[in-house]
């Protein structure tokens, strides 16, 4: 099982346009992991583009600590979500070179981190959706009930 994975800048470029209400500019995608999530580097460092999470944080300051956060089992787990990627391996859901897994329903919507909840879906659809859909909700109070989402 592949963790991580690279794609085209022109991929990450299309992948990453309904995120631009985060503070993206001047950060260059380097890597995706297995579930399109992006890890993004610029002149401070390296950061984590959450795409289950709908959030951007600082993970290292240069490359050496992000290796060593991307080599530890902690980090494996929390970055790469390596035992529910393996599961899905597992249970035999293989990704094709340009997918990464997808919630069937998000967790921002109250899907379950399951291999149940798994499919494998095009990087750049994958995480332009999961863009739109945090942005939608990401000022809505804790426990409101969502109704509709708008998908472009």
């Amino acid at each position: 099982m592949q963790l991580t994975k690279t794609f085209p800048a022109e991929a990450f470029r299309d992948a990453l346009e309904s995120w631009s209400w985060l503070p993206l500019a001047g950060k260059v995608p380097v890597l995706a992991t297995a579930f399109g999530d992006v890890i993004l580097q610029d002149p401070d460092g390296y950061w984590f583009l959450d795409a289950a999470g709908g959030k951007l944080d600082k993970i290292a300051s240069n490359r050496d600590e992000l290796k060593a956060a991307l080599s530890s089992p902690g980090g494996q787990n929390q970055y790469l979500l390596a035992g529910l990627a393996y599961a899905a391996e597992t249970q035999g859901l293989i990704l094709a070179e340009s997918e990464v897994f997808d919630f069937t329903q998000p967790p921002v919507l109250g899907g379950q981190f399951v291999v149940e909840n798994l499919q494998p879906k095009d990087f750049v659809v994958s995480l332009n959706i999961s863009g739109q859909i945090h942005n939608q909700v990401r000022n809505l109070p804790p426990g409101t009930k969502i109704s509709n989402i708008k998908i472009s």
